[in-house]
């Protein structure tokens, strides 16, 4: 009887954590954003067009999330102003351009974290090694080192 509950509660963290992109690299992605906080304002102009919320989503990538990630509340910035509809509107854009057919093996963390930054083939671009790095900063030491880091670099004097 006891192992009941167990079972249960085992079941219901695989609902948790059915998204495309694994919560590690959803989470880094989201520090190297934005230290994953929802912005204020929401939207900020980035590239001479507007990115908004705690990914900076731009309405072309949101357009092109709701192909594989549904309607995305019907509202690119309303969408950008939910924490739950921007992770799909992430992984929405994932499945459909961080798949195998088009990267020729299993998508990485590496590879949802370019084509994040880079759009569709930011995976195959230099541009985007050193957003790659970041996140990866952040993988091995947490949420928040990146910045830290940043943070103490940019505001020590030497001498």
């Amino acid at each position: 009887m006891s192992t009941t509950p167990i079972i249960l509660f085992a079941s219901l963290l695989v609902v948790v954590h059915a998204g495309y992109v694994p919560d590690a690299c959803m989470n880094c992605i989201c520090d190297v954003e934005t230290n994953c906080r929802m912005p204020d304002p929401l939207c900020h102009m980035d590239g001479g067009s507007p990115s908004c919320g705690p990914f900076q989503l731009k309405r072309a990538y949101w357009l092109d999330a709701r192909l594989k990630g549904g309607d995305l509340m019907n509202d690119w910035q309303k969408c950008a102003a939910s924490w739950t509809c921007s992770r799909q509107c992430v992984d929405g854009y994932m499945e459909r351009y961080a798949v195998r057919s088009r990267l020729g093996h299993n998508p990485t963390c590496e590879d949802f974290s370019r084509i994040h930054n880079g759009g569709p083939n930011g995976f195959k671009m230099a541009a985007t090694l050193a957003y790659w790095e970041r996140v990866k900063k952040c993988l091995v030491g947490g949420p928040g080192l990146y910045q830290v880091e940043h943070h103490l670099k940019n505001n020590t004097k030497l001498g």
